[in-house]
């Protein structure tokens, strides 16, 4: 049987707004996360992704209040990320509706943490967030922390095997040079992790045409994550799941507003 393919709308979260940039900088406001992830469901999104990309910066916990607001407005699977640190932290978005719990920062700082939430919640409740980008590294990709913006020298593909082996579900892979600039995702970038990696994958980072997200998934992504071409109105949805059926994907069709 054939997985439909799943495209998920991101909601970057800072001081209780979405936010979106190029590269994570020069942020400009682009709603409110409730109305959007109702918006996003209304028009057949197949996931949410929620970061909190301020948090680990400011070492604080997500949005609790957010979150569940966001999740009382859709009723597709909610992944959460942001500030996440400990089990407990897992336990309390969970409660408050997430599905499924991105790490990224504190993964990097203690990788125990992995096997920790998989050992209790479930590999399925586990994406890994990487933040990765161009550096002279032994694959020529470098993890950064702290939502883009600082290095850490680790290399990316090395990083994305072990966490891997010690339990992640997904990848959610983003591309710190693409970001936001509507050039196309990092073609180069997902084939490398895809070469390494048996979890599904979710491209990050770059959406603009229609023929971009086509190009993803030829290049190994199982699913397809965007902000700036929904968010300002490049593409919806429905136009996004049009095109891919045409090239002879699964996409899940519902009834849109």
């Amino acid at each position: 049987m054939t997985l439909s393919i799943r495209i998920i709308p991101c909601l970057d979260v800072t001081d209780g707004r979405v936010v979106k940039g190029v590269n994570f900088t020069n942020l400009i406001d682009a709603g409110d996360p409730v109305e959007l992830a109702a918006l996003y469901y209304a028009e057949g999104a197949d996931e949410l992704t929620f970061l909190d990309i301020s948090a680990s910066s400011a070492g604080r916990e997500t949005t609790l209040e957010i979150v569940r607001r966001t999740a009382e407005q859709s009723f597709i699977p909610l992944t959460v990320g942001g500030g996440v640190r400990s089990v407990d932290d897992v336990n309390r978005l969970l409660r408050a509706g997430a599905d499924k719990i991105s790490i990224n920062t504190s993964a990097i700082a203690r990788p125990e943490l992995i096997a920790e939430i998989a050992d209790r919640f479930g590999s399925q409740v586990l994406v890994l967030s990487v933040d990765a980008r161009r550096a002279r590294t032994e694959s020529g990709f470098e993890v950064t922390t702290h939502g883009g913006r600082e290095g850490t020298d680790i290399d990316a593909l090395a990083w994305v095997e072990k966490a891997c082996a010690l339990g992640v579900g997904e990848i959610l892979l983003n591309s710190m040079d693409a970001d936001g600039t509507r050039a196309g995702y990092d073609i180069g970038m997902i084939t490398a992790v895809r070469a390494v990696s048996k979890v599904p994958l979710i491209a990050s980072g770059g959406a603009g045409a229609l023929e971009d997200f086509a190009a993803a998934l030829n290049a190994g992504a199982d699913a397809l994550l965007a902000a700036s071409v929904f968010h300002f109105g490049s593409h919806r949805i429905r136009d996004v799941k049009s095109y891919l059926a045409s090239q002879n994907y699964s996409v899940r069709t519902v009834q849109v507003l």
